[in-house]
Formats: C-alpha cells, sequence, structure tokens
C-alpha cells in the first residue's frame, strides 16, 4: 500500500510530531507509515484522513506489488 501523507502534511505544515499527537500515536508510527513500513488500521486511516482534511482514498493506494 503507497500514500500520499508526507506531501499532504507538508503541504498543510504540520510536523510528523504534531499529526501524531492528532491521531494518538507516536511520531515513530507516523515515519513509518509515510515510509511504507507500516499499514495503519483503518481506524487510525480515518484519524488520518480528518485530520489532513482528506478521504482515506486520496491518502492511500493498494498496488499489488507494493510488499
Amino acid at each position: 500500500m503507497k500514500n500520499n501523507i508526507r506531501d499532504i502534511r507538508k503541504r498543510m505544515k504540520i510536523s510528523q510530531e504534531d499529526l501524531a499527537n492528532k491521531c494518538g500515536v507516536t511520531r515513530q508510527t507516523i515515519n513509518a507509515i509515510e515510509n511504507d513500513k507500516y499499514d495503519p488500521t483503518l481506524t487510525l486511516a480515518f484519524r488520518l484522513s480528518f485530520h489532513l482534511e482528506t478521504t482515506v482514498d486520496k491518502l492511500f493506494t493498494f498496488e499489488e506489488d507494493s510488499k
């Protein structure tokens, strides 16, 4: 699964730490998601989309060969 979180987060000028605090996770979790090393739960995906003011389908794309 690929994502656009880093691009959207930077466009909104939100740090990883700030996004993590808003979503109730650690900065390391946000970093792992942005680097495609961790797939978030559905709940976390919706939290991310809420705080990044977009939809889940615009944050994540599924690619068969991504993992």
